[in-house]
């Protein structure tokens, strides 16, 4: 079926008899739509040559047509689809525009996919409560009982800082409900507090949280959102890392820590931003748009290949095991795509090497290094389960040394939710000199408070060289 074929399909609605009958099912009751919510597998969709506005302005249903067939390939069943006022046309949509928004509906469903639809972005007039009005029943009309639709988020990142912002809201959700009564209406923000804020002030069915902070310490940040929002449900309606301001492992490791806390938490819907890169130019002009990060969300680059996030986010919805690579423990990742990452590398770097490797063809070495009071120089990561106060840890390397002095060693160190550090465990050091290959392991109970683990492997005042090679990490 070609995407224009798509284009005509009617829409599947349920009528308001049917439910009046007592014949609705899951689907078309609010409690159903709710529980499908909360566990969707939704990814945030712009094409990657037309961000944002620009996605509606330039819109190609051929383009949108394959990536929805990636992203559901990729496992996702839900996506978000994010309207703007200023583009539909104000208070009365373009028609040209609402038979858009329709036929990506029906793009979404061809590919077994619900549609979340976001309103009201790039938009602030919060004192025309009326054009608002005319605006929203207009755009829900035809979705009323369309069982595609799977929730209304009122605003993306509304700022309930504002006063204005909120009396808006709290007057809208009704308008929202009443155009669409069995659909989930939510509002999304991005900081705890801000959260916190909007419960106290608007009622929605559930709760849209944006995670970009700390993936380390994702859970105790997590905990704290649904707390915030308790007893509503919370969902993930965005996480992501850029690929600008770090690596394509990084972004991997990032995400897969972020579903691992999610799932700990017991929040069942994750919805990474953004299937995507985007090119040069797609975004339209905005702040947005001057930033770089923004660019480079995506789990595919615009060449359409994936990176090493798309295996995470295809495994997480799988419910299987994380591709072997995603922690690099054998230092056998391409350039670019580890999550290690130095520490205090003015006093020496660790680099990889093919010279000397335990297993495979890589292993990372360390030479001639400082040591200061704030430390040893050290190649680092964190793991991909989550931090709890009470786990007992074991990590352990192999090492081998020609003309070592100083210290080697593998490390634990300790971080609370507000990355404040707790201590840490050194395992035994590599004997001075020239060794083969020699196991280094440290056991450590986490501490109390503690939210991240850092495993190090650290190499100081060594006038010599180190190998490291085959690292390995347990939690019980």
């Amino acid at each position: 079926m070609t995407a224009a074929m798509i284009a005509t399909l009617p829409l599947m609605t349920v009528p308001a008899s049917a439910t009046a009958a007592g014949t609705a099912t899951a689907a078309t009751t609010l409690p159903g739509r709710l529980a499908t919510v909360t566990t969707a597998k939704q990814i945030n969709y712009y094409p990657s040559q037309a961000g944002w506005s620009r996605m509606w302005t330039d819109f190609d249903p051929d383009t949108i047509d394959a990536d929805l067939a990636k992203a559901a390939a990729l496992g996702a069943d839900s996506v978000r689809a994010i309207v703007f006022p200023s583009v539909f046309g104000w208070p009365t949509p373009k028609p040209e525009y609402t038979t858009k928004l329709a036929q990506f509906v029906s793009l979404a469903a061809a590919h077994g996919m619900t549609v979340k639809l976001t309103l009201f972005d790039w938009w602030d007039g919060y004192t025309d409560i009326a054009g608002s009005t005319t605006w929203a029943n207009a755009i829900l009309a035809p979705y009323r009982y369309d069982t595609r639709i799977i929730a209304i988020g009122l605003q993306n990142e509304l700022d309930p800082t504002n006063a204005a912002a909120l009396a808006w809201a709290k007057k809208l959700v009704p308008v929202v409900r009443d155009a669409a009564p069995n659909i989930p209406v939510t509002i999304s923000v991005n900081d705890v507090a801000n959260l916190a804020k909007l419960k106290a002030a608007v009622a929605v069915d559930y709760y849209d949280y944006h995670f970009y902070g700390n993936s380390e310490r994702a859970l105790a940040e997590l905990r704290q959102a649904q707390a915030a929002v308790a007893p509503v449900p919370l969902v993930l309606g965005e996480t992501g890392a850029s690929t600008v301001t770090n690596t394509e492992g990084e972004q991997a490791a990032y995400l897969a820590r972020v579903f691992e806390a999610a799932k700990v938490a017991g929040i069942e819907s994750v919805a990474p931003w953004t299937l995507t890169d985007f090119a040069a130019g797609a975004i339209p002009a905005s702040g947005v748009a001057q930033s770089p990060a923004q660019y480079k969300f995506g789990l595919y680059r615009t060449d359409g290949a994936a990176k090493p996030a798309a295996g995470v986010v295809r495994a997480a919805w799988a419910g299987v095991a994380y591709p072997s690579s995603v922690l690099d423990l054998g230092f056998e990742n391409a350039a670019g795509q580890t999550p290690w990452s130095t520490y205090l590398p003015e006093l020496g770097v660790a680099t990889k090497t093919t010279a000397v490797a335990r297993s495979g063809k890589w292993s990372v070495t360390m030479t001639n290094t400082g040591k200061t009071p704030a430390g040893s120089p050290s190649y680092r990561v964190s793991p991909i389960v989550p931090v709890q106060p009470g786990q007992n840890w074991h990590a352990e390397v192999w090492a081998r040394g020609n003309a070592a002095t100083g210290a080697t060693q593998i490390a634990l160190s300790w971080f609370d939710a507000g990355n404040r550090w707790l201590g840490g465990a050194s395992s035994a050091s590599l004997p001075p000199g020239t060794t083969n290959w020699t196991k280094l392991g440290v056991d450590q109970v986490a501490p109390a408070g503690a939210a991240s683990l850092q495993i190090h492997l650290k190499s100081g005042d060594n006038t010599g060289t180190v190998w490291f090679d085959d690292v390995a990490m347990t939690v019980s």
